[in-house]
């Protein structure tokens, strides 16, 4: 599929640790409802068979909203399910592997905490970067923080998209104006509220005054 920067601007990913009243595809229809525009579903301890069996359900609801589903790390599932994608950390599957393998179509997106990472995620053909952790994150307690001053670098330095992560919220979503990002991604600013769909709305509006200078 041809990939518009603009799927980047509410990005979910998934997380299973606030599921109990509702399950995860029934929350992840709350975001979808309330307008997250791409979706990366991440499963760190799921087998490859139960991984697929949700990867599958997940990518028919997406698809319903029109909105792309990739697969955290893990190239057979994603393949297997029809996904549009993958995203894969620094120790994960090179991107130039997964090209070779899924061929021009299919968007990969790849983490990257430094300029030369960056630089050599878009020479490997990736579609899109990672940037974080912007700010302390409960979801990943022990992840490397960048600077703000880091991630305008980021951006500057290469043509490809980059969605800001990590510890994103409402109330500091703002400090990342003007560092030339295309978007958000978020998981527990999402996921943990009591209305998932609500604060994906807000989310949304948050995100295009940051990235498309609209005022709220």
């Amino acid at each position: 599929m041809s990939f518009d920067p603009k799927l980047l601007q509410l990005y979910a990913v998934t997380d299973r640790q606030w599921t109990g009243r509702q399950t995860l595809i029934q929350q992840l229809e709350a975001a979808l409802q309330g307008g997250v525009t791409l979706v990366q579903l991440r499963e760190k301890d799921l087998d490859d068979a139960a991984f697929l069996a949700e990867a599958r359900k997940a990518v028919a609801l997406c698809h319903r909203y029109g909105v792309p589903l990739i697969v955290n790390d893990n190239l057979p599932v994603a393949l297997a399910a029809g996904a549009d994608g993958v995203h894969v950390g620094l120790a994960d599957q090179p991107v130039a592997d997964i090209r070779r393998q899924a061929g021009p179509g299919f968007l990969i997106g790849a983490t990257a905490k430094t300029l030369d990472q960056a630089r050599a995620a878009q020479a490997a053909g990736a579609d899109y970067l990672g940037v974080g952790a912007c700010f302390p994150s409960p979801t990943k307690p022990n992840a490397v923080g960048i600077t703000r001053e880091t991630l305008a670098a980021i951006c500057a330095a290469v043509d490809l998209p980059v969605v800001a992560i990590g510890g994103i919220t409402p109330r500091n979503a703002g400090q990342l104006r003007g560092t030339g990002i295309a978007g958000l991604a978020v998981v527990s600013a999402l996921f943990s509220a009591p209305d998932i769909s609500a604060a994906a709305r807000e989310l949304l509006v948050l995100s295009r005054a940051i990235t498309e200078g609209e005022t709220l």
